[in-house]
């Protein structure tokens, strides 16, 4: 499935059902301020919007977003359709639905009958008559629940025409299967990186023989999570990236792609020079004994 195997991850392929993405892809989570949602500072408009067209022009067809990515002044999916519509044809556009945060900023999550009004909602943003992609973003509290009933109204809604393909997010292997039973899933969102614990490597080994797309969040993050990177990483990642002449989070970002063919990245930034490194770490290569070396941190 898997085009040009000898070629760097920023060049390669993988398909979500019928769609064709290159393999590093751009998260817009950070589009609206210096910290997700309504930390930091806001981003300049311009220059995200600016961003946004320069990802395109550097090879990025997949975009990871969310109606929940807004701030007081900034809606990420509003500034994708500011920079990018009318849309190139072979851009794939993600979102995720179950969580949502209302106009104060306030977080809840819709029943199985308020999906359907998420996903107008990113249609409305976007000004598409269907989404590529939604992703079913699991909350904490049903980490070993059931999601069928919520997975369900969205496969209502694909066979509406609505939605293209659907996904799942932060999920076990378990409810991946649940999902599966109902309609089929093209990709699976969770948190993995460097020191992911030995049940997240097993899902992504799994999703591999599925032949299902795994796509890492904070995968350049790390423990950090929405804060961004922690403030000190192993000795061992400086290492390697002091060998390599690159940052600490090149590496993350390329480790994390050597995972399998299969792998997606979704490096998220709103500043242009922190783009081009994220797109150049999709060229770095690697040897056995560095990935080997970057895989046994965590166990």
């Amino acid at each position: 499935m898997s085009a040009r195997t000898n070629a760097p991850a920023s060049m390669r392929t993988w398909r979500l059902g019928d769609l064709t993405v290159n393999r590093v892809g751009f998260g817009a989570m950070r589009l609206t301020g210096t910290a997700p949602f309504d930390g930091g500072v806001p981003r300049d408009r311009e220059r995200s919007i600016g961003v946004l067209r320069r990802a395109v022009e550097l090879g990025v067809n997949h975009i990871d977003t969310a109606a929940f990515y807004f701030s007081a002044t900034r809606s990420a999916n509003e500034l994708i359709n500011r920079a990018l519509a009318p849309y190139p044809e072979d851009l794939v556009i993600a979102t995720k639905v179950w969580p949502a945060r209302d106009p104060s900023g306030a977080w809840w999550w819709a029943t199985p009958a308020q999906l359907r009004g998420q996903v107008e909602e990113n249609l409305r943003q976007l000004g598409r008559d269907h989404l590529d992609v939604v992703n079913l973003r699991v909350p904490p509290s049903r980490r070993d629940g059931s999601i069928g009933e919520h997975f369900g109204a969205l496969a209502e809604l694909r066979e509406a025409g609505m939605i293209r393909h659907l996904g799942v997010s932060h999920v076990t292997s378990r409810q991946l299967a649940e999902a599966r039973a109902i309609a089929p899933v093209v990709c699976v969102q969770n948190p993995y990186g460097i020191g992911a614990p030995s049940e997240d490597r097993s899902l992504l080994r799994h999703c591999g023989e599925l032949g299902v797309a795994f796509v890492p969040f904070f995968a350049i993050a790390g423990s950090g999570r929405e804060a961004g990177p922690a403030a000190r990483d192993s000795e061992t990642v400086y290492a390697v990236a002091r060998a390599h002449e690159v940052s600490v989070a090149q590496i993350r970002l390329a480790w994390t792609l050597r995972q399998g063919p299969h792998v997606l990245a979704i490096p998220g930034t709103g500043d242009p020079d922190h783009l081009e490194q994220n797109m150049a770490a999709g060229n770095l290569r690697l040897s056995d004994d560095e990935s080997a070396r970057l895989g046994s941190l965590g166990r």
